[in-house]
């Protein structure tokens, strides 16, 4: 798990207590993300190279016909 002080917020969050968003953490060879609610909870990380592309798979899957989930 990325130290605290690498932990950013999605720029989405919105107002209020910004809580409901997800938090990313770059590290070398992956990215690791979390739920900024729960932040000990267990976190999701895939590799670098792979982040635009799973970002771009949820972007779409949330714009289709199909969501919400």
């Amino acid at each position: 798990m990325a130290p605290s002080g690498n932990w950013r917020r999605s720029s989405y969050s919105g107002g209020g207590d910004g809580n409901n968003c997800v938090e990313i953490a770059n590290l070398p060879t992956i990215v690791a993300i979390r739920d900024s609610k729960d932040p000990a909870r267990a976190t999701i990380t895939v590799p670098v190279g792979a982040f635009a592309p799973f970002v771009g798979a949820l972007k779409a899957r949330a714009t289709s016909d199909f969501a919400p989930f």
